[in-house]
């Protein structure tokens, strides 16, 4: 029984399309916008509309950006032998907000996963093999998820660059800062040791 209407019912299905979205939260997120003013309902409108019409892959790095190539590509003071390879551009954001990391960034838009149907032509490859030979990359930083795509996807890329004579890295995974180590898995506590380092 369509108890809202059709037009409430229909913002609430939409709304579940979107991921992590469940019905209560689609609920809720429908009454939200509803008992708001039609000025910031039209807003949220524009803004999604204007970042629907106005979002593209920069052309370098393949992340998301307004401008092309985007803000980090632009900047000439990164370091441009060096290339750190992410799965999303949230990756990217992520690392930049340490300002610990000062070369280029390549975004691969996903992870190796054939049993989702993922291989590597979905992936940002092609790109990633041109921006090497182009700019003369000297190091290749791989910063996948530590899961099992993650690793495949680091692998992959690790045997296609090997070749080139590009030196080919990866981040240290192990235990959180602020973690317990008696609450920390046998995998994790495993790469912490393979990835200690001198004091």
């Amino acid at each position: 029984m369509n108890v809202y209407g059709n037009r409430i019912t229909r913002l609430i299905e939409e709304f579940t399309k979107l991921p992590g979205i469940g019905g209560k939260s689609a609920q809720r997120l429908a009454f939200y916008i509803i008992n708001q003013p039609l000025a910031k309902a039209e807003a949220l409108s524009d803004a999604i509309l204007d970042a629907k019409r106005n979002v593209v892959h920069c052309s370098v790095c393949c992340s998301l950006t307004d401008s092309d190539p985007c803000v980090i590509c632009s900047n000439e003071s990164r370091n441009r032998h060096v290339i750190m390879v992410v799965e999303d551009p949230r990756d990217l954001a992520a690392y930049e907000r340490t300002n610990n990391f000062k070369g280029l960034y390549h975004v691969l838009h996903g992870a190796l996963s054939p049993m989702n149907g993922v291989g590597p032509n979905d992936l940002k490859l092609k790109e990633l093999l041109g921006r090497i030979d182009k700019d003369g990359a000297q190091e290749l930083i791989i910063a996948t998820n530590p899961n099992v795509e993650g690793e495949a996807t680091a692998m992959y890329i690790r045997n296609l660059i090997k070749p080139l004579g590009v030196k080919v890295t990866r981040i240290a995974h192990g235990v959180p800062v602020g973690g317990d180590l008696e609450y920390v898995d046998e995998v994790t506590l495993s790469r912490a040791l393979e990835g200690r380092r001198d004091m």
